[in-house]
């Protein structure tokens, strides 16, 4: 199994910076990527960064020059560096890795941390 542990979310003012982070361990062998996903009230759940295992990234359109998604191998961790926010950017941001087991893609998501941006 996989256990993902988030940290770093809270409540930010509109134009601050907040970095998330994601540590996972367990059985984390195999993964091809780390993603940072976020769902606010109302809303279905998005894609806000990916990182595949040879360090391509891929952003959703609206974070695109103002979030940065890395990763420390050597510790199973990634990262999301959140710049310029905007309390459009509310909502319960979730870390997402994907595994190969046997030939088949297996995803795990954490529990999620929440991100308020309010003045």
């Amino acid at each position: 199994q996989v256990q993902l542990v988030e940290s770093g979310g809270g409540l930010v003012q509109p134009g601050g910076s907040l970095r998330l982070s994601c540590a996972a361990s367990g059985s984390i062998f195999g993964i091809y990527t780390m993603a940072w996903h976020r769902q606010a009230p109302g809303k279905e759940r998005e894609l806000v960064a990916a990182i595949n295992a040879g360090g391509t990234t891929t952003y959703g359109d609206s974070v695109k020059g103002r979030f940065t998604i890395s990763k420390d191998t050597a510790k199973n961790t990634v990262y999301l560096l959140m710049n310029s926010l905007e309390p459009e950017d509310t909502a319960l941001y979730y870390c997402n890795i994907g595994r190969w087991i046997s030939g088949a893609k297996v995803g795990y998501w954490g529990q999620g941390t929440q991100v308020t941006v309010s003045s």
